[in-house]
């Protein structure tokens, strides 16, 4: 069976994290093409992804963007750049294990016109922080997407929620996001750019933190 689905990492000079991502998403998906975003890495991720999209081609195709948009951008150029009804977005720090989660997740939001994502889903409040009241987000690591509702929202933004705005506008419009425990499909390792080379958002993650803690 042909999924309607397509799937895009993105990745920023974690080139040994990438492999994993890919070959083990390819391992499990092998049909399903992926779009390899480098956000423009200064090592050799470019040809550790130029060597990605060979193996793979013409299933695996590539971007090789100039200078790093950061992820939320890049992010974006992928829910632009590939046209199939549903986007699956994930990590270079993530390893497939195993098959399934796409049959079920595209079957889940199949079944509701005003479904939008699944995956593994949070609250959180404006500025971004888990809250008990504010707003359901995907955790961006690994998530499905409605491409057509993607495109009348928000995009995502460079920020250390990326998915924030978007999905505050998707629940507004009653958009809904179905929880899925992707997590036992696919391992998330955690912050695998971002603890080599931070989110590059300088004194506003500071200010945003500061406020939250202000409750303001």
């Amino acid at each position: 069976m042909t999924l309607p689905v397509s799937a895009a990492v993105i990745n920023y000079q974690t080139p040994d994290l990438l492999e994993t991502a890919v070959r083990s998403f390819r391992r499990v998906y092998p049909q399903v093409p992926l779009l390899i975003i480098d956000n423009g890495s200064q090592d050799d991720s470019p040809a550790r992804v130029r060597r990605l999209a060979a193996d793979g081609t013409p299933v695996v195709t590539m971007l090789l963007l100039a200078n790093n948009v950061y992820h939320g951008p890049a992010m974006h150029r992928a829910m632009t750049h590939l046209n199939t009804p549903y986007i699956y977005l994930f990590d270079s720090d993530t390893e497939t294990r195993k098959g399934g989660f796409l049959e079920q997740m595209v079957d889940l939001l199949n079944r509701d016109a005003q479904g939008y994502g699944a995956g593994h889903i949070v609250q959180v409040n404006k500025r971004g922080f888990r809250s008990d009241r504010g707003v359901p987000v995907p955790a961006s690591a690994y998530m499905l997407l409605r491409r057509a509702h993607y495109l009348e929202l928000p995009p995502f933004i460079h920020h250390g929620l990326p998915v924030l705005q978007n999905c505050t506008a998707a629940a507004a419009r009653g958009l809904r996001l179905y929880p899925f425990s992707i997590e036992t499909y696919v391992t998330h390792f955690g912050r695998g750019t971002a603890e080599r080379y931070g989110y590059g958002l300088g004194l506003r993650s500071r200010l945003d933190y500061l406020l939250n803690k202000l409750g303001l």
